[in-house]
């Protein structure tokens, strides 16, 4: 039988992506190894959201030939959307397959035979695409179910529109159905993914339409909604989820710049007053809620002003943690032509000032919920414990280690060492 290994790199959705090709190469007779392993073919789904990204890429690539000389290696995602031809110079990489032919890989490569020069199956993707299937849970106990792809919006430093194309939308009953049949397979949590979920638009139906849904008609004991942009965040659904069945009291929620006038360099949608105003109703609804921000550090023309407004606003802000990026120049952009760039020195600087601003929040959050009571999905077993995520998206530890419990759901008190202490029997997923 043949064998088949995967690497992903990137976002939730690219984990949903990689679990609908790991399933089409099962029903094809591929048995599935893990990466690394000797396999005949390698699937790498990569990111291209920032250079960062793009090296490491090309780093696992090279890896996957190492390892498996006479394997075939194919790469695709949205760096290979976006630079087949630099993919394609990587010694080992025998195929290149673009986004809208990503759930097409048997029909667009007519054989896993290495030839003369590198295959390359990327076409344009400037006009709609078809929604492609979008589920993945493959030994994990969390599954990602992709709702929504795709992005309509220009931000200035962004290539996911030409990565990814437009935005479309999964039929809601096919979501609801593919949600049915997580839960039947037994994983405890799906988080709900897109690029730009907020615009998910089906028909009449909106993203408030496809959570209720989810939360009336299926068994998923916890649902968590990946990032929506602050100014797609609505009260509806923050009041939905307050009151919800399965949805976690948990918001990712993009900031990248505390400064109106970067914002606006962003093209970004929002300005600060409007992200103050989404965190403070989340906190009036939810006083435990987890609140994350994405931001971008170094954009052109931050000036040393508008980084010290962001960090400043970001202190006056009760979120719960951060994800920093130094700002990335990518071809084909705006901000990448700026021409009043940021030194990378300045950005690394920045970036770590952010991240201490971050661990700070998240200790201090951490405190705020110290002696609560809470569930936690135990997802892995390491250094002699088991580590899971509680509701509002603390990671805790679990002192003892028992593997029965892995993919379970648990009832505990948050300790403001980060240690549960159980309270009973584990609910079986």
């Amino acid at each position: 039988m043949p064998t088949v290994s995967f690497y992903t790199l990137g976002c939730r959705l690219n984990f949903a992506d990689t679990g609908a090709v790991q399933d089409e190469f099962s029903e094809r007779g591929y048995t599935i190894v893990p990466f690394g392993q000797a396999s005949d073919v390698t699937v790498i789904n990569s990111c291209s959201v920032t250079e960062e990204a793009d090296r490491k890429c090309r780093q696992i690539a090279r890896r996957a030939h190492r390892a498996n000389p006479a394997g075939f290696v194919i790469v695709t995602g949205c760096y290979a959307q976006l630079r087949p031809d630099q993919l394609s110079e990587i010694d080992g990489v025998d195929a290149v397959v673009g986004t809208a032919e990503k759930f097409r890989i048997f029909e667009v490569l007519p054989s896993f035979t290495r030839g003369a020069t590198t295959q390359i199956a990327v076409s344009c993707i400037d006009e709609p695409i078809p929604f492609g299937p979008a589920a993945s849970g493959r030994e994990r106990t969390r599954a990602f179910l992709k709702i929504q792809d795709g992005c309509d919006y220009q931000c200035a430093f962004c290539t996911i529109p030409q990565a990814r194309g437009a935005s479309r939308s999964h039929d809601p009953s096919a979501i609801v159905e593919q949600a049915k049949q997580l839960a039947a397979a037994g994983f405890a949590e799906v988080v709900l993914s897109g690029v730009n979920i907020g615009l998910y638009q089906h028909g009449d139906y909106t993203l408030i339409d496809v959570l209720r849904r989810l939360d009336r008609e299926t068994s998923v004991q916890r649902f968590r909604i990946s990032s929506v942009e602050p100014n797609l965040l609505t009260d509806e659904i923050v009041d939905f989820v307050a009151g919800s069945r399965a949805f976690m009291r948990h918001f990712h929620i993009p900031l990248q710049s505390g400064d109106d006038e970067i914002l606006g360099r962003m093209r970004r949608r929002y300005r600060r007053d409007l992200y103050a105003d989404r965190v403070a109703h989340i906190r009036s609804r939810l006083p435990t809620a987890a609140i994350g921000a994405d931001v971008i550090v170094g954009h052109p023309g931050e000036s040393d002003k508008h980084f010290e407004a962001t960090r400043q606003f970001i202190r006056s802000l009760p979120v719960s943690y951060l994800h920093v990026f130094p700002f990335s120049e990518r071809r084909g952009t705006v901000a990448a032509n700026a021409g009043d760039g940021v030194a990378p020195e300045v950005r690394k600087s920045r970036c770590k000032a952010l991240r201490a601003l971050s661990a700070e929040k998240a200790a201090s959050f951490l405190q705020l919920n110290g002696g609560r009571r809470s569930t936690v999905v135990w997802e892995e077993g390491r250094d002699g414990g088991l580590l899971g995520y509680t509701e509002n998206f603390i990671r805790l530890r679990r002192a003892e280690l028992d593997e029965s419990l892995i993919g379970q759901i648990e009832r505990v008190v948050v300790g403001v060492d980060g240690v549960a202490t159980p309270l009973g029997a584990a609910t079986t997923v």
